[in-house]
């Protein structure tokens, strides 16, 4: 049954793909601010800590965002209007639309303490959304690819974004590691992504598009430190073994997935993201 909470759900979501919009459009530097990686002293570049990932990694943000603003769309149709689904789903994808768009006004700002709990929050969310996607079933290959294969992307970087923007947010507080080197710190912090990823994995059973994000984010550490100005061949080695462990997990548990679930013919369940 339709109610007026459902065009609100749906208001709200569209509105919140615009401010998300605006949000990156002012992070890329095109609105006359300095861009993510050259604001607040460039605390987060490329060449910052060696957690950072490469510069052409952030280009997984044109996907993402594309997904996003297709969704806000899509959810306006009248079949989602009360669909359980996306009245789940509606709030969480809205909230972090609104945390990424704060995340980058705290980093216009100079206010990069605050991006720590801005971006855990999200990936907070990101993890409740990733919940809601497991506990149902898109009803059509669009949905799967708008919502299902979006999110998991979103989560996927945010999950890597997470561990580079806390290590930022140290190093540019003068952190020094309790006397402990810094590879031996990206080395951990690289482990614990890695673990992060195999439990992914595991809990959606094989997602890709998880996996994709989280690995193309690592594969992009160890393309900066083996080539770029901050060189570290033990953080690189690290995040391409992680990258090869992740990635193996996945295609096992994907592989064992539909045997297990007794699927043996739903397209839907079979193109899952």
């Amino acid at each position: 049954m339709i109610t007026s909470r459902d065009l609100s759900r749906q208001i709200v979501v569209l509105l919140s793909a615009i401010l998300g919009l605006v949000g990156a459009f002012i992070g890329s530097g095109a609105a006359g601010g300095n861009a993510v990686e050259t604001a607040s002293g460039g605390a987060l570049a490329a060449d910052a800590t060696p957690i950072a990932p490469g510069g052409p990694a952030f280009s997984i943000w044109t996907p993402i965002y594309a997904g996003l603003v297709l969704y806000a769309i899509w959810q306006l149709l009248p079949k989602q209007k009360s669909d359980p689904r996306q009245r789940r789903l509606g709030y969480p994808i809205a909230a972090s639309l609104l945390l990424n768009a704060a995340w980058i006004l705290c980093v216009q700002y100079d206010l990069l303490w605050l991006t720590i709990p801005v971006i855990v929050v999200l990936l907070a969310v990101l993890v409740w959304t990733f919940r809601i996607i497991l506990d149902s079933r898109p009803r059509t290959l669009v949905e799967t690819v708008l919502v299902d294969g979006t999110l998991g992307l979103y989560l996927g970087w945010v999950c890597v974004a997470t561990a580079a923007n806390i290590t930022a947010v140290l190093v540019h507080a003068g952190f020094n590691g309790f006397g402990l080197a810094a590879d031996v710190w990206s080395v951990v912090i690289i482990a614990v992504a890695g673990l992060v990823g195999v439990f992914i994995a595991v809990a959606g059973q094989g997602r890709l598009t998880p996996t994709i994000a989280l690995c193309w984010g690592l594969s992009w550490v160890a393309v900066a430190r083996l080539t770029g100005d901050l060189l570290s061949t033990p953080t690189a080695i690290a995040a391409i073994v992680a990258v090869v462990v992740v990635v193996a997990v996945t295609v096992v548990l994907r592989i064992r997935a539909p045997r297990r679930l007794g699927e043996t013919a739903p397209v839907v369940a079979s193109a899952r993201a």
